[in-house]
């Protein structure tokens, strides 16, 4: 035996030349996932499109075929759920003749399709159109689960007219050929990936397949991060390595022995999947005879005898190496074999040969664990964990057949890669019925797609939808703006008496406070004008606790008060009496530019002996209980109002102030003969629209969907703010959230368990929108096309009309508000919002609204503009504005 081993030498394999060959397979699929090596690579590493292994909700009647040996079987696979899931499966056996194998690719699928047509004969399902998987054990490039374009033939076949072709359209046209049945294939599928699924129905933990018979390959999931030749970065997609090419660019030429070289110039394709002609089943029994035959011609064996049989290919064959390789009748079994070959063997011979068996099939079982530990390794790097669980699903005649493989592949794999714990787990039933598994995936997927769209389309408002909304907010507009319909108007177009935007000219110290959600700002703001013109600021940051938000408006003040008491102290300027802008950021009506009626409370406040209450008085009494310190209210301002100076102060044509972000809102400067509700006719004055109560005389009913109704019958103030319910910040989340909790009832998600954190009201923040979107989680994106609604308020404004010119005249007298609205915007500029959570900063939330302005208001050119600094520094500008405006009166 020491001499075999010593004339074998080669083929025994130390764990260092083990782990050499583990890292060199890593650096190849390294390459076959990168877009720029994958050409050139011979490890393949090609996605197959499936996304996902069972989740136990799989049901329905399916059809698998099974193609990739001498073989060809048929199964009905039927899954069903009475109390769990269970699988039927009926099946059907056909022999591929030698010449259909090797003869032309038409034939080969006349074949199929007639062996198919003669199954659903016998099971009585010809008028059916069933799901169908095809289990297609061959190289094969894919864009899409229902395409597979072969590479090349591999394990005997030959078949003309089929490489570079895809193989289920090649299989329809022969089936539409026959024209007796009709099926509908949904997935071609390797047997691995086949493997890796029947075996993922059982455990899914299981997320690797591994055949290891006629040929060899695995598959494994891989994150989509890192596979270039498919779009996206979320989630898995199952990689069939193909990795029986390994070697094909000479990687392996220092572990290949003559035997190996030997073995690939008899072979249908020298020079390719050298790594599957050192380890599978269809060559480990010729292997054994070269090995046996030079042993002869060396005097080694059978005392130099050779005989015909022994020189005949394929003579032995690898059940002939499993059979002698068992460990009692071995021995003989080996005599039997090799009486056979006529080389009347010696006791010694038999030993001999066993030990050549064991040497040979030992190899190939440690080389397969280097390429797996390989596979577990970069699996184990995905996760970022220090020990891996994972289950290899097995399939293939070598490792079932072979009384030792199974043993030796596990013991060499956990030796190679200690930090892993694997389960090795036998498909009992072959990768027919895996492909089964994938169709009834992929036909719950689309099934689920097919629902989630149907659900989601009512987000996807059309062109003619858009205009619509754009014309009823016109109405709306208009009635806010008219005494007779003001009081009755929803949307209340609230006059702020804000009648200039910043000339330059401004100059002073100022305080500005800004309240408009859970925090509150307190602001120094030094205005410098001249030549170089400046804004220093100086702010800080306070919290509002929601027992204040919703305690008694006394509270609220007082809090207020000690908060701008803290900032005068750490400031150092409690002495001075500056002038204060109040960015007040709920519907008020404005009687003055320092007189603000509050009309109701948003935003979550609910503050009580504050609505119908002038704010600025309020805020004075808190002043005045608190005997510190003494102020000049100069104005108190709306942040829509803000945005819009502070942008103006940077862009003099900025005449839209826009906030999309917590809530929404807008203003813009308007002519003040359109104002009723103000007297003159002179100028213009920028009108706060208060917009998120558009719709809450039901006129946009028919755009609303179950989700909104919901998100609004459960808030603070039900009925009310309904525009802004759909489009802000504050609610997008929870939009979102009944849907998450719908589509979870309806089993398209989390597999039908809702979490209770799910069921948490606002636990799923509009911030979560924002990163989901970031990274691509496009599954979700849909539902964020509810955004598209926000622009059409902009709309308004931007009503569009062929014969305006270009400057502002007095030509037309009569103008209506839209021809005003268009003369005013040609060049106007809209401020957007400040705040790091506003919506526009979601990137597809600006470009949305952007390019959905440009095509409902075609002759508008519009610039957005971002207000980098907030509606504080617009405060203190319009406190500048309105100090100028009185001294100058004075």
């Amino acid at each position: 035996l020491s001499q075999i081993d010593k004339y074998l030498y080669a083929m025994r394999l130390s764990d260092e030349t083990l782990l050499d060959v583990m890292a060199r397979f890593r650096r190849e699929m390294k390459n076959g996932l990168s877009r720029d090596f994958n050409p050139t690579a011979v490890v393949k590493m090609l996605p197959t499109f499936v996304r996902s292994i069972p989740d136990g909700s799989e049901k329905g009647d399916f059809i698998a075929l099974d193609l990739g040996g001498s073989y060809f079987r048929i199964l009905r696979v039927k899954v069903s759920h009475e109390k769990k899931q269970t699988v039927q499966m009926e099946s059907e056996i056909y022999n591929t003749p030698e010449d259909i194998m090797h003869g032309s690719g038409t034939r080969l699928f006349d074949h199929v399709a007639e062996c198919l047509g003669d199954f659903m004969e016998k099971q009585q399902i010809k008028d059916k159109k069933l799901p169908v998987g095809f289990t297609f054990s061959f190289p094969c490039r894919q864009s899409k689960l229902d395409e597979g374009i072969l590479i090349t033939w591999t394990k005997r076949f030959k078949a003309s007219g089929v490489e570079g072709a895809d193989v289920v359209r090649l299989l329809n046209k022969a089936i539409k050929k026959r024209g007796d049945y009709d099926a509908d294939i949904m997935a071609v599928v390797n047997d691995t990936v086949g493997t890796m699924m029947t075996c993922g129905f059982d455990d899914q933990r299981c997320e690797v397949g591994l055949i290891i018979g006629t040929g060899t390959n695995a598959c494994y999931m891989e994150e989509m991060r890192h596979i270039d030749l498919v779009e996206g970065d979320e989630g898995r997609m199952c990689i069939n390595t193909e990795w029986g090419a390994f070697g094909d660019d000479g990687s392996l030429e220092d572990i290949r022995t003559e035997f190996d070289r030997e073995i690939d110039r008899g072979s249908l394709n020298p020079g390719k999947q050298l790594f599957e002609k050192m380890v599978s089943g269809l060559y480990m029994g010729e292997l054994v005879r070269l090995i046996l035959v030079k042993m002869a011609k060396e005097g080694l064996l059978f005392e130099g005898r050779i005989t015909p049989e022994l020189l005949t290919k394929g003579k032995f064959e690898t059940k002939h190496v499993s059979a002698i390789e068992k460990s009692k009748e071995g021995l003989n079994k080996a005599k039997e074999i090799l009486t056979r070959l006529g080389v009347e063997p010696s006791h010694e011979d038999c030993i001999a040969v066993q030990h050549v068996c064991t040497i040979v099939s030992f190899r190939s079982a440690n080389l397969v664990a280097s390429t797996l530990g390989a596979i577990l390794n970069q699996l184990r790097d995905n996760k970022g964990v220090g020990r891996l669980r994972t289950t290899v699903g097995v399939d293939g005649s070598l490792y079932k057949m072979h009384p030792q493989y199974a043993r030796r592949l596990h013991k060499t794999t956990r030796r190679l890669v200690p930090d892993s714990e694997v389960r090795f787990l036998l498909s009992e039933s072959g990768s027919g019925k895996g492909a089964a598994m994938v169709t009834a995936v992929a036909y719950r997927l689309s099934e689920q797609h097919r629902l989630i769209d149907e659900t989601l389309a009512e987000f996807k408002l059309t062109h003619e939808q858009l205009l619509q909304v754009k014309k009823r907010m016109r109405a709306e507009m208009e009635a806010g703006l008219k005494k007779k319909t003001h009081e009755t108007a929803k949307v209340k177009m609230l006059p702020t008496f804000v009648r200039s935007t910043p000339d330059g000219t401004e100059n002073g110290d100022f305080l500005a406070l800004d309240l408009g959600g859970t925090n509150f700002r307190v602001l120094l703001v030094k205005i410098r004008s001249g030549k170089r013109r400046t804004v220093e600021m100086h702010n800080k940051i306070y919290a509002i606790p929601i027992e204040v938000m919703q305690g008694t408006g006394e509270e609220l003040f007082d809090h207020i008060v000690t908060c701008i008491s803290d900032f005068l102290d750490y400031m150092g300027i409690k002495g001075a009496r500056l002038p204060l802008g109040f960015t007040f950021s709920f519907p008020c009506k404005q009687t003055s530019l320092d007189a603000g009626i509050l009309l109701n409370w948003t935003k979550g406040f609910k503050a009580t002996d504050c609505e119908g209450e002038d704010v600025v008085y309020l805020l004075r009494e808190g002043i005045k209980r608190r005997e510190e310190f003494d102020l000049d209210v100069v104005a108190v301002v709306n942040d829509t109002v803000g945005t819009m100076m502070t942008c103006a102060y940077e862009d003099p044509n900025c005449e839209i102030g826009l906030i999309v972000g917590t809530g929404s809102n807008a203003c813009y400067m308007e002519e003040m003969r359109n104002i009723e509700m103000v007297d003159g006719e002179q100028g213009r004055m920028c009108v706060n629209t208060e917009w998120g109560a558009f719709g809450d005389n039901g006129c946009l009913d028919d755009i609303r969907t179950i989700y909104d109704k919901a998100v609004d019958d459960f808030s603070l103030n039900a009925g009310k703010q309904r525009y802004e319910k759909m489009i802000s910040g504050m609610y997008l989340g929870e939009i979102v959230r009944n849907i998450l909790i719908d589509f979870t009832k309806r089993g398209f998600l989390f597999r039908g368990q809702i979490s209770e954190t799910l069921k948490t009201r606002h636990i799923f923040e509009t911030k979560f929108l924002s990163q989901i979107e970031r990274d691509s989680w496009r599954a979700l994106l849909a539902s964020l096309e509810i955004i598209l609604v926000s622009v059409c308020g902009v709309q308004g404004f931007l009503k569009g009309n062929e014969r305006i010119k270009n400057d502002f005249s007095a030509e037309m007298p009569g103008a209506s508000l839209e021809d005003v609205s268009v003369r005013l915007l040609r060049s106007a500029r809209a401020a957007g919002p400040s705040s790091p959570t506003a919506l526009v900063s979601f990137h597809s939330f600006s470009r949305i609204m952007h390019q959905t302005v440009k095509d409902l208001a075609p002759n508008c050119d519009v610039t957005f503009l971002l207000s980098e600094d907030g509606s504080g520094k617009g405060a203190a500008l319009i406190t500048a504005v309105g100090c100028r405006l009185r001294e100058a009166e004075q």
